[in-house]
């Protein structure tokens, strides 16, 4: 674990100090509740995978003001000893509530609640924020990634070009979790219990007098898992020739071919693999596996794919690990409610001219309603705190733009639950930690709970999520309340 203390926004620790001076010079204490969500799916995705919860479980565990962070602090000039005094005995004191990670999320539900004094609540801000999106854009890019591959293993492939360590550590994490089988960055094998693969580079065959010659080498070293890289050279002429030969002479010194096959890396992946797959099977080798990287993301895929390319082992890195064509998540961290000295809620809302930036107010649950039938989903419904829904009773949903557009399900005939899960109470950690390895399982079952018209790479099906009519009626109060003042 790391201490992340300072890696925030100095306007938070700004903020921070004024909160404290105003409760100073008052004696009144402010709670508050903040939302974490996001307004638009990634990638023009219809949904995402929530990623990152361990690491701001981690985080809030070593929050606390070292020496050298007073020092720091001490020195920009902008802090007074009364504020430096109270950061050094700090201590996260609030409760979080947060949806697990591999939940399939939609745009406006929280996917981290922050119930703590103004203050602490405040300072993890910029931290949660930093940890939840960078994860979740990840993970959810992957699971576009691997529903274009329809089954296929994919493996993530981006260390050398994500951009920094963590970027590469924590996003092959989240790339797992989105559904790839495996990575090639060891340390996160190390640390998550992860599948760890890779073959060899140029660099092998061309170290060698010949290709056939490092081929060789590499077979008699790895007999139990033996991909050869075959376009250093020319592709049909001289790699996959090669290869076959040496796969013929392991089968005739006894070595039982089991893992193995080629990896392509260059040219025409769909007419290459569909010769290579002529080539391997007219030698005797159908079940020698062809894997394909090269810039792949899940447009390539699914156009190889269509194509009718014999690959089914795909390495992806770049477009993946940088979730290329869209760089960022987008998550937000809104203020919902307030409450002075423990008294009653006061709920908050953000006005804007944008529909879509006009905040949901007050203490949330989000509960998700499947059929009961399939399994699938239906729709999530965004309530207060306060309200409770069960199974055993008719319930209408309705679009809170569009009020017109309706759902009604009937008793019986559906399945609800709640999204939200305690993480702190009273700042006291009583989140009970899964390896990633379960996180991928769960999160694969998640995903399975989608229909295929969600999951479509293009234009697909967005799923409803509605308010409750408390919560639609408090939203539309609270709006006319502010115009009118």
């Amino acid at each position: 674990m790391r201490n992340l203390t300072l890696l925030t926004d100095f306007y938070e620790l700004t903020m921070m100090q004024a909160y404290h001076n105003a409760e100073i010079t008052t004696g009144r204490r402010q709670t508050a509740v903040f939302d974490m969500f996001y307004r638009e799916n990634p990638c023009g995705n219809g949904y995402a995978v929530v990623a990152g919860l361990a690491q701001v479980v981690d985080y809030i565990k070593e929050l606390a003001f070292l020496e050298q962070d007073i020092a720091y602090l001490r020195s920009t000039g902008v802090f007074g000893e009364e504020f430096l005094a109270y950061l050094k005995t700090f201590k996260f004191t609030g409760n979080i509530n947060a949806v697990p990670e591999g939940t399939v999320v939609f745009p406006g539900e929280p996917l981290v609640q922050v119930i703590a004094p103004l203050a602490e609540a405040q300072l993890i801000e910029s931290a949660v924020l930093n940890i939840i999106n960078h994860q979740s854009l990840i993970a959810t890019k992957a699971a576009r990634v691997c529903w274009a591959a329809r089954g296929d293993r994919v493996l993530e492939f981006g260390l050398r070009r994500a951009q920094g360590p963590d970027a590469g550590l924590y996003g092959a994490r989240a790339a797992i979790i989105g559904g790839c089988y495996g990575t090639s960055n060891v340390l996160a094998g190390q640390l998550f219990d992860i599948p760890v693969q890779g073959t060899h580079a140029h660099s092998w065959i061309m170290s060698f007098e010949s290709e056939l010659e490092a081929f060789r080498y590499y077979a008699n070293l790895y007999p139990q898992s033996c991909f050869l890289l075959v376009d250093t050279y020319d592709t049909l002429k001289s790699g996959i020739p090669n290869a076959i030969q040496v796969f013929s002479e392991m089968r005739e010194s006894g070595i039982a071919l089991e893992h193995f096959g080629i990896r392509l890396d260059s040219g025409d992946l769909a007419y290459l693999s569909k010769r290579a797959r002529e080539m391997l099977n007219d030698a005797g080798f159908p079940n020698a596996k062809i894997s394909a990287s090269n810039d792949l993301d899940e447009y390539i895929i699914a156009e190889l794919k269509a194509q009718g390319a014999e690959i089914s082992l795909w390495g992806v890195g770049t477009r993946l690990i940088t979730s290329k064509e869209y760089p960022a998540f987008g998550g937000v961290y809104k203020l919902a409610a307030l409450s002075l000295d423990g008294g009653e809620w006061q709920n908050k809302i953000k006005l804007s001219e944008d529909p879509v930036k006009v905040t949901n107010p007050g203490i949330k649950k989000t509960f998700r309603l499947y059929d009961a039938a399939s399994g699938k989903m239906k729709a999530d419904l965004i309530a207060l705190a306060t309200e409770e829904f069960t199974n055993d009773c008719d319930l209408t949903l309705f679009d809170p733009i569009a009020t017109w557009k309706q759902m009604r399900l009937k008793a019986g005939e559906y399945i609800i639950r709640e999204l939200l899960r305690p993480v702190f109470v009273n700042g006291e950690c009583v989140h009970t930690p899964l390896t990633v390895p379960e996180i991928c399982d769960y999160a694969a079952r998640e995903r399975a709970t989608l229909w295929d018209e969600h999951k479509r790479l293009v234009r697909p099906q967005l799923m409803p999520v509605d308010l409750s009519q408390k919560m639609y009626d408090l939203k539309k109060e609270m709006i006319e309340q502010l115009r009118r003042e």
